[in-house]
């Protein structure tokens, strides 16, 4: 029987394995984790507007019904595209194909105290690292709880959102905590680089509107445990950096006899195989995906299940002794979530520009397709986010068992 190893449980692992198991291929999927974590919800977790629970689940529990697949709980050491191999817990697992789908990790650039002192988020332990290390200062006796988040893209322009409304909700409690800032800065001139000059001034607005502090233009020279030196000179004390600069492939792909590319990831062809390695492919964060244009594709949770689904598609093909397809990509846009009631989406390949309700309202539509694809609670998904959009919605963040529910917009009593 056909042997497939894939590296890797996020949404082009998952996908990957999800389609062949579904067709009885015999399938060893291999992860650090025992579980699938949805990553575009991490901010959530991060600022205690969701449970970890809700956007993770157990690998055994997707492939419940699927017998071919196995899930090896192991971190991986070594990868060997000759063999079509990996080693992982100190054990070498081979296949007929090796599916490397490792994702991503911060790419520091070299700054200073980056990696020391700030808080990424890749991961469900990242996001739960940073909401304890919240709550205890909001337990404590400190200064303001100001937050530095780094970076302008969709993750620090949500992660800024969210916090802005942490310390909102906070004041209106008149906790401690709602002397607190959050701190949006960007080494670029424009938040959300890759969208239209609309979308940046709409960003910018709510971000301000919502209480985030933005400083456009200026880079982190350095962080260390009390702030962060600016590249003007100027300085921001904070004990809370979180670092959404960039990302670059995961280290495990460096193991591979490959040159990586752009941001240390697997370049492949056109049907997702790396080059001189026929039976060897690389999908999602680690790969440099051409598209249609021959320009890489953006590090999107769409292309990375698109390509983890595309994959299994062309493995059936050659079992079958078919020729293998190139990849197409089919664009659903981009969008990112800047607060309750604030969304920017720009739609399709043409990039149809929408905001507040109907930008809700896609993003919406885009995550629960991705869910639909690794995750079988999309009805609960689709509950929680209309509720976040449109009703009462409470936080809570605890330390030492002792909670704080910090209520939202529509709840008159808010409680400590």
């Amino acid at each position: 029987m056909t042997h497939v190893v894939v590296a890797g449980a996020g949404l082009a692992g998952i996908a990957c394995a999800h389609d062949l198991g579904r067709k009885g291929v015999d399938v060893t999927l291999v992860d650090r984790n025992d579980y699938h974590q949805f990553q575009p919800l991490l901010y959530q977790v991060a600022t205690s507007q969701l449970p970890a629970e809700d956007i993770a689940r157990p690998l055994a529990s997707i492939f419940e019904s699927m017998k071919s697949v196995r899930v090896v709980q192991a971190e991986i050491t070594d990868l060997n595209f000759s063999e079509r191999s990996l080693v992982a817990g100190g054990e070498r697992v081979s296949g007929d194909y090796l599916v490397v789908a490792a994702g991503a990790t911060a790419n520091f650039f070299g700054t200073p105290g980056a990696e020391e002192h700030s808080f990424p988020l890749y991961s469900v332990a990242d996001a739960e690292k940073l909401r304890h290390h919240v709550s205890d200062l909001l337990r404590g006796d400190h200064d303001p709880l100001d937050v530095v988040i780094v970076g302008g893209g969709p993750t620090g322009v949500e992660t800024a959102g969210a916090f802005a409304e942490l310390f909102t909700a906070l004041r209106k409690m008149n906790h401690p905590g709602g002397r607190g800032e959050a701190w949006l800065i960007n080494h670029g001139p424009a938040l959300l680089a890759p969208y239209s000059e609309r979308s940046h001034e709409y960003a910018h607005d709510k971000l301000v509107q919502h209480g985030a502090k933005v400083r456009l233009g200026v880079g982190v020279a350095s962080v260390d445990t009390d702030g962060v030196q600016l590249s003007d000179g100027s300085r921001l004390a904070s004990r809370t950096v979180v670092w959404a600069g960039g990302e670059s492939a995961s280290p495990i792909a460096s193991t591979a006899s490959v040159t990586p590319g752009h941001g240390g990831r697997i370049a492949v062809l056109a049907d997702l195989t790396v080059p001189t390695f026929d039976d060897v492919y690389a999908v999602g964060d680690v790969a440099n995906i051409p598209g249609s244009d021959g320009k890489a594709l953006p590090q999107l949770g769409s292309v990375a299940q698109q390509a983890g689904a595309w994959t299994a598609r062309n493995i059936l093909l050659s079992i079958a002794g078919e020729p293998r397809k190139p990849f197409a990509y089919k664009d659903k846009g981009i969008m990112a979530m800047i607060g309750r009631g604030a969304a920017v989406a720009e739609v399709g390949a043409h990039r149809h520009q929408v905001e507040g309700p109907l930008a809700f309202a896609a993003w919406l539509g885009v995550h629960a397709a991705l869910l639909s694809g690794a995750h079988s609670k999309v009805d609960a998904f689709l509950s929680w986010a209309w509720d976040y959009f449109d009703s009462d919605h409470a936080a809570i963040v605890e330390c030492h068992g002792d909670p704080i529910r910090i209520a939202w917009a529509g709840d008159a009593k808010p409680t400590i």
